[in-house]
C-alpha cells in the first residue's frame, strides 16, 4: 500500500509539474511573440509534408510585412470577411458564435464562428484539425493574446501567416503571387479578392473566382464601405 501511495504522488507530482510547465510556457511563449516574428506553424509544416507525399517540391512562400506596410483596404477587407467587431471584441464574438451554432445545428455544412483573435491563435500556437480539445486550447490561447497583444500586433501577425494558396502564407507573398505588386498597394478590390479566399485557400482562386466567389467579395466591399477607416 506505502508503495502504492508513493507511486500516486510521484504521478501526481509530474503531472504538478507539466501543468505548471504549460502554462508558464504558453504565457512566455505568447509573450515573446509579442516581440518576435513566429517563424513558422505547424500547418505551414504540415502542407509542405502533404506536397512531398503528392509529389511536389516542399514550398513555404512568405514575406513579413510590417502593420504599415499593408494596406488599409487590405485591413479593412480582412475585418469585413472575417470579423467585424474586431476593433471591439475582447477576442471573442459571442453572437457570431451563437449564430453559427445555430446554423450549423440544421446544416451539414459546417460554418465557424472564430474571430480574427481567435484564428491568429491557432494559426500561431496549435495545430490543424477540429477537436473539442483543440477549441480549449484554441481559448485559452485567445485571451492570452488578448492580453498581451494589441490590436495592431494581431492584425499584423494574422495577414502575415494565414494561408492565402497552395505553400503560400500571408497578403505579402499572396500580393505578389497574385498581382504581381507588394501589399502596400493592395486597392479594395484586390485586398477583398485575397481576403474572400481565406476560409479555403486551396480550393478558391482569387483570379479564377467562382460565381459563388464574386458575390462573396461584392459582400465583403460592401462591408468595407460600411466600416469605413479603421483605427487602431
Amino acid at each position: 500500500m506505502l508503495i502504492k501511495n508513493s507511486g500516486l504522488r510521484l504521478v501526481l507530482h509530474v503531472i504538478k509539474l507539466l501543468v505548471i510547465f504549460f502554462f508558464v510556457g504558453s504565457i512566455l511563449a505568447v509573450i515573446l511573440f509579442r516581440f518576435v516574428n513566429p517563424p513558422v506553424t505547424l500547418l505551414m509544416i504540415e502542407r509542405g509534408f502533404e506536397q512531398k507525399a503528392a509529389g511536389k517540391d516542399w514550398k513555404i512562400d512568405k514575406q513579413w510585412k510590417n502593420f504599415d506596410e499593408i494596406s488599409d483596404p487590405m485591413k479593412r477587407a480582412a475585418v469585413a470577411a472575417e470579423d467585424q467587431s474586431f476593433l471591439e471584441n475582447h477576442g471573442f464574438d459571442f453572437k457570431a458564435i451563437e449564430k453559427a451554432i445555430e446554423k450549423n445545428a440544421h446544416s451539414k455544412k459546417l460554418i465557424g464562428g472564430s474571430t480574427i483573435t481567435q484564428q491568429t491563435a491557432k494559426n500561431v500556437f496549435l495545430w490543424p484539425g477540429r477537436s473539442f480539445i483543440r477549441k480549449g486550447f484554441e481559448a485559452y490561447f485567445t485571451m492570452l493574446i488578448d492580453l498581451f497583444w494589441s490590436k495592431k500586433h494581431i492584425m499584423e501577425v494574422y495577414l502575415n501567416i494565414i494561408e492565402t494558396g497552395d505553400g503560400i502564407y500571408g497578403v505579402e507573398a499572396a500580393s505578389q503571387a497574385y498581382f504581381h505588386k507588394p501589399a502596400s498597394q493592395l486597392n479594395n478590390q484586390q485586398a477583398a479578392a485575397i481576403a474572400v479566399i481565406f476560409p479555403s485557400p486551396l480550393k478558391w482562386s482569387v483570379t479564377n473566382p467562382t460565381r459563388f466567389i464574386r458575390h462573396r467579395r461584392y459582400l465583403i466591399m460592401r462591408n468595407m464601405r460600411r466600416l469605413g477607416p479603421l483605427t487602431f
